[in-house]
């Protein structure tokens, strides 16, 4: 991947995160660099909600990717836990990675998380990373790189760097990987080599029945979506070289009147989210699988602290 250093060059190794607004095209640019998914995404907004590592292993380096929910104005006990969790990332990793897409001016929201990033510790690197530029041309794409430069001039921010990628068109993705490694403190690897991330496998294949989940829902159902898997169990007397992993979960929504939505008509939705889970879910693991879906009502989970735990909040 990209550039390779002289061999004289020390190895580096260490965190960086991506932080922007919900749907800033973090969660796409982490698995472009890691080369497989490892992060949920989805044009809803506030679709990844535990930190992902996703991570990239080079001649010269490691570089640890941790990804973290969208920072936002929080309207529930949830939303307060997903910016506190943002934060105390932010104040562990060793270089930040601010995203803006191309597509869309700075807003309120990204000037939000940049006024928060100006209070992070000067001496933690700021890339400015401006994302989803195959959707625009290179005179809108100009425009929207000096309004980021502007932005950290106004606040006292020192972008490392300003670099324009497109994790979906694979453009300047092993760039940001060069960058970004450049700015991680020398030191040897923190995991083994072909680990791509560290979240148990359940909170993936959780994670990926919520993606198929979200898809095509209403726009009051994304923050209202909560999934467990409840077990994953090798199917018993399955001959050796036909196994299949039986895995058992919980679709949770907040009211009864959203039943009807994830499950659709005679079931026909929730049939095809377990369809489209299954074989992402089979991707992930390498094994076929049984996937059985139940959809139940946890009244109100965003707002109730004992739901939060139980949900794994």
């Amino acid at each position: 991947m990209g550039a390779m250093n002289a061999p004289s060059s020390p190895y580096r190794s260490g965190f960086a995160c991506f932080v922007g607004r919900p749907n800033a095209g973090k969660s796409t640019l982490t698995n472009a660099l890691v080369g497989t998914k490892v992060a949920i995404t989805s044009d809803r907004p506030q679709t990844t909600r535990h930190t992902v590592r996703g991570i990239v292993h080079r001649p010269d380096a490691q570089l640890v990717l941790v990804d973290t929910p969208g920072l936002h104005k929080p309207r529930t006990l949830l939303g307060e836990r997903l910016n506190d969790l943002v934060r105390s990332t932010w104040a562990e990793v060793d270089v930040i990675g601010f995203c803006v897409p191309a597509d869309q001016k700075l807003g309120p929201g990204d000037k939000f998380i940049a006024k928060e990033l100006a209070e992070i510790k000067k001496s933690t690197p700021k890339v400015a990373l401006v994302t989803k530029t195959d959707l625009v041309d290179s005179k809108r794409l100009a425009e929207q790189l000096i309004a980021v430069q502007q932005l950290g001039a106004e606040l006292g921010i020192e972008w490392a760097e300003i670099i324009p990628v497109s994790a979906v068109g694979d453009k300047q993705v092993d760039l940001v990987a060069d960058l970004l490694t450049k700015l991680l403190p020398e030191g040897m690897p923190l995991y083994p080599d072909g680990d791509l991330t560290d979240e148990p496998e359940q909170i993936m294949v959780a994670e990926l029945i919520r993606e198929a989940a979200l898809e095509g829902v209403r726009d009051e159902l994304p923050h209202s979506l909560a999934v467990v898997v409840e077990e994953m169990i090798p199917r018993e007397g399955r001959p050796a070289d036909r196994p299949l992993l039986d895995i058992h979960a919980n679709v949770y929504i907040e009211r009864q009147s959203q039943k009807a939505i994830v499950i659709g008509a005679k079931g026909s939705r929730l049939k095809h989210v377990g369809t489209t889970a299954r074989k992402q879910i089979e991707a992930l693991l390498g094994t076929p699988v049984y996937l059985d879906l139940h959809v139940k009502v946890a009244k109100d989970w965003q707002r109730d602290p004992k739901q939060l735990r139980k949900l794994g909040f």
